[in-house]
């Protein structure tokens, strides 16, 4: 479980063993905010394992006040998009080789993005010639970030998820999750937009009048899409909305050229910062 609180991560593992006991959990040090720390929790996950499953790529922060992170990069588009990307990145050649000693369908990579990738991205999609959107509102610069995550997708399906004919080893299954409208603190903190006194009315007004739906569904989706039978092969590349049902993305989300180019651009920033590695 990687989260940036240890004491949080704790918190949610002792929840889960509660629940069932033998569920075998360990905390991963891994703050999205810093390059550094991706590639540390990378290599930290290498250490302790040779076979790589499902990864979930779902953490990430919501209409905050513009802020630039240490690495340079706009505070939602790093978190959201850019330190998810490396981390599938690094952790891609322990996904690779499992699946090529796996069935198909063994192994899956899961982007939680948000309804906002239509709602809030810019026009354009991604402005690859203002990044930061520092002139723009925070729910601008949210959704960018989130339409950067099914552009993610779909590219990482595009490469390695499943092509015509026989399902095959070495294949990886992977999908973009709508998580729904969900009561969590990310409702309570998109400071950016809302102060947070109107937000501290506005959250649970939402969820007594059902706008905002209880925790418990806020993984439902993730968990159809990383390790449900009902998920199909055909199913790798889709968006996945609530609850676990197939969805239509934005047209931009649906532009080949798009993800390509955001792909090449997420590299070549990335390369400069020198974090990589050798893949």
């Amino acid at each position: 479980m990687g989260a940036r609180s240890e004491s949080k991560a704790l918190e949610a593992i002792n929840e889960i063993k509660q629940k069932d006991p033998d569920a075998e959990i360990e905390f991963l040090n891994l703050d999205l905010s810093s390059l550094v720390s991706v590639v540390a929790a990378a290599r930290d996950l290498q250490s302790k394992t040779t076979m790589l499953h499902g990864l979930i790529n779902n953490a990430g922060i919501m209409g905050v006040p513009f802020a630039l992170t240490a690495d340079g990069f706009e505070s939602q588009f790093q978190t959201n998009y850019l330190s998810h990307w490396l981390l599938t990145h690094l952790l891609l050649p322990l996904l690779i080789s499992t699946s090529n000693v796996t069935h198909p369908g063994d192994v899956r990579i899961v982007n939680v993005t948000s309804g906002g990738h239509n709602t809030f991205a810019p026009d354009g999609g991604i402005v690859f010639d203002d990044i930061q959107l520092q002139s723009k509102g925070p729910m601008v610069r949210y959704g960018q970030s989130k339409l950067g995550n099914v552009l993610h997708a779909k590219e990482l399906h595009r490469r390695f998820g499943p092509k015509d004919g026989d399902p095959k080893a070495g294949e990886i299954w992977v999908t973009a999750v709508h998580p729904g409208n969900i009561y969590t603190n990310l409702t309570k903190q998109a400071t950016g937009s809302i102060p947070r006194p109107v937000l501290q009315i506005l959250a649970p007004l939402g969820r007594c009048l059902g706008i905002l739906d209880e925790q418990a569904k806020g993984g439902l989706s993730s968990l159809f899409a990383i390790a449900s039978t009902d998920f199909k092969r055909s199913d790798s590349g889709a968006y996945i909305v609530p609850y676990a049902k197939i969805g239509t993305p934005s047209a931009y989300a649906q532009d080949p050229a798009l993800a390509l180019k955001l792909w090449d651009w997420t590299v070549l920033e990335l390369e400069k910062k020198g974090v990589l590695g050798d893949k």
